[in-house]
């Protein structure tokens, strides 16, 4: 009931953009950038991340990040994270100076509810190197929701992180913070997992993508989120639920594009050729399928 009442609530405060089959947008989300240190999970993949943004930078996509993109909750200091991982940042840069980057707030990075968190830490940066502020996201305004809708037929696509509606990481997400910031971040990095994520947590992760699926039953609209960190691209008769998985992986990065009217699911990875040279590779899993196949309104 919570959870309905969550994601109808950011649904209709979406931010709303208007798109058509020529329009492109890629989706990554549970970046969890860290300070590059041991907890840090993300190092390992920042040079395929880096990859990939470069390669839907020249092909005209737009980026938007589904939620967790920095790790707030260990790191509380965003500048560590940013001075960590600099190269993304210039990356992402680049997508917010051509207009083509949408920041979704998901629990681990909720403090960008908060505007003046985000002005003092988003808009600029100081470089130490050329000892003069520079800037980042200037004037950004990162959102719970986005819904794009397509232009010709009116069909909808909604996109939140995810949490919405999780106990643990939604109403009482300050004490989920504590405990992870102050306790399983050391304990983390022994081997333990914990709890009050649903990515290791094979009964949470299935109970919150069974909510969601109840909430697009009813309401009949497609689905994006992340939070899970378990990629999914549904089955032609299944209901519209897709989630873009993480950043995070031991060995790839998972996201869904959207191209020409169709949408579909990649992995970017490391791969060998056949001499043995190390190079990204991009590889779609899933689909493409057209997006209006999957418009429960029409079926």
């Amino acid at each position: 009931m919570f959870t309905d009442k969550r994601l109808t609530k950011a649904f209709l405060n979406a931010k709303v953009e208007y798109m058509d089959d020529k329009s492109r947008y890629v989706i990554f989300s549970d970046c969890h950038r860290g300070d590059d240190s041991i907890s840090d999970e993300f190092v390992r993949n920042q040079y395929i991340f880096v990859h990939a943004l470069d390669y839907y930078y020249e092909n005209n996509y737009t980026y938007v990040e589904a939620g967790d993109g920095d790790e707030l909750w260990e790191y509380c200091n965003f500048r560590n994270i940013r001075l960590a991982h600099s190269d993304v940042f210039k990356v992402m840069h680049k997508f917010y100076t051509a207009n083509r980057f949408i920041l979704l707030y998901g629990n681990h990075n909720i403090f960008l509810k908060n505007k003046q968190y985000v002005k003092r830490n988003y808009y600029e940066f100081y470089d130490e190197h050329n000892q003069r502020r520079c800037n980042l996201f200037h004037g950004i305004k990162p959102c719970e929701a986005l819904v794009l809708k397509h232009k010709k037929t009116g069909q909808q696509l909604f996109m939140v992180h995810g949490h919405q509606g999780d106990l643990m990481n939604d109403q009482i997400w300050y004490i989920s913070m504590i405990l992870l910031r102050y306790f399983w971040r050391f304990l983390h990095v022994v081997g333990f997992h914990n709890p009050s994520s649903p990515a290791k947590n094979h009964y949470k992760r299935h109970k919150i993508e069974k909510r969601y699926k109840v909430w697009i039953r009813k309401h009949k609209i497609l689905l994006i989120c992340g939070h899970t960190h378990r990629a999914r691209y549904p089955g032609k008769k299944e209901l519209p639920y897709f989630n873009s998985g993480s950043c995070i992986n031991s060995r790839c990065i998972t996201g869904i594009e959207i191209m020409d009217g169709k949408i579909l699911m990649v992995d970017w990875r490391i791969a060998a050729n056949e001499e043995g040279s190390l190079f990204v590779k991009r590889t779609v899993t899933r689909g493409p399928e057209p997006i209006e196949n999957f418009d429960l309104k029409r079926r």
